[in-house]
């Protein structure tokens, strides 16, 4: 099986990660948080608790930070709340951007997200603009230099699992499954104690559309941008970096 790898993103933005990991810890928590508000502490009874903790695991976060987030959440005197908003719109020249983000102000989160637009030479649209250019997938990543199994098992291990796709890179396995399966799958691999370098549902695009230079710097702009914001979770976007 095979499918186009988007580890170059992913890879790009684990750098950044990596380089601001208490801010991308905030922003986990917040999805615990949420996650823990929608369906209760407990793991085994909320897939979607499930499926954040396999997110922060994947960034690094000690489970330690992990357990004290979602007792945190749990505890009576907790009153915060946040809702998952999604902006959508286009980057320079077209690009089609999509925002993910956890707000307990959606006035003020609105007006950020378009600031960053409007700075970086694109424009906030309305929903629905450019969300048909994606499909949601999930996505597993694992990096092939601690994979504990060779490719062949890998393969087999994913597809009777139920992925819907395998791909061998330089230096990544990736595994695509589709947004129903991805709790299965991923813990049919975490049961063979593989270890992942991302492990999410996200936005896959379906063309991918190349920048020149200077449409290049300001969505690179746009992206850091973004990124800087507390509110914003995740941000996908059809750029062929």
């Amino acid at each position: 099986m095979s499918g186009h790898s988007k580890w170059h993103n992913i890879q790009a933005k684990k750098g950044k990660a990596d380089a601001a990991r208490g801010k991308i810890f905030t922003k986990l928590g917040r999805e615990l948080l949420m996650a823990v508000k929608q369906g209760g502490p407990d793991p085994a009874g909320n897939s979607k608790l499930k499926d954040v903790i396999a997110k922060c695991k994947a960034a690094n976060m000690p489970n330690d930070t992990i357990n004290n987030a979602i007792k945190k959440a749990a505890g009576a005197g907790n009153n915060e709340n946040y809702e998952e908003v999604i902006y959508e719109g286009y980057g320079p020249n077209g690009i089609a951007v999509i925002v993910e983000a956890a707000t307990d102000n959606k006035n003020r989160t609105a007006a950020d997200v378009r600031h960053a637009f409007s700075k970086c030479g694109g424009n906030l649209g309305t929903n629905g603009c450019v969300s048909y250019l994606f499909t949601k997938k999930g996505i597993i990543v694992i990096d092939k230099a601690n994979c504990k199994l060779d490719e062949d098992s890998l393969m087999m291990l994913a597809i009777e699992a139920g992925a819907e796709d395998f791909a061998s890179e330089e230096e990544v396995y990736e595994i695509t499954t589709t947004p129903e399966t991805f709790s299965e799958v991923r813990e049919k691999l975490e049961a063979e104690n593989l270890e992942f370098l991302e492990a999410g549902v996200q936005m896959v695009p379906s063309t991918y559309i190349a920048l020149d230079e200077a449409g290049a710097g300001k969505m690179e702009r746009l992206l850091d941008m973004l990124d800087e914001l507390d509110d914003v979770s995740e941000v996908y976007h059809n750029w062929e970096e």
